[in-house]
């Protein structure tokens, strides 16, 4: 179970921009991530290059949590607000919930629940 400290440290990398340090840190090198239905990235390296891919593709991206995570055993939730600005500076934004399972304080697997409608898809 990941302890309170842990979760909010998580959270403010995000917060912070340091999409990619916050996989590094806290992913363990078999995480496994969902978006939406889609067909799992397994393994931290992976996780790290697709990140780097969406920050390459944009010109600024922004996360902003809404309201606490909440923590049950190994399980956190959370809801979050994702801004991305285009080189055009068109900014599409997605609102979305990452269901979390951690092993200790290591994030083993996360599910991203959204419509793929808010970005224009």
């Amino acid at each position: 179970m990941p302890s309170r400290e842990v979760v909010e440290a998580f959270a403010k990398r995000l917060e912070d921009g340091d999409f990619v340090g916050a996989i590094e840190q806290f992913c363990t090198p078999d995480a496994v991530t969902y978006e939406n239905n889609a067909a799992p990235t397994v393994g931290r390296d992976k996780l790290v290059a697709k990140e780097r891919g969406v920050l390459a593709a944009t010109n600024e991206v922004k996360a902003e949590r809404i309201g606490p995570s909440l923590i049950e055993g190994d399980h956190v939730a959370t809801r979050w607000r994702f801004s991305f600005t285009n080189a055009e500076g068109v900014t599409r934004t997605l609102d979305e919930i990452a269901w979390q399972t951690w092993r200790g304080d290591q994030l083993i697997e996360e599910r991203f629940y959204y419509d793929p409608k808010q970005l224009g898809r």
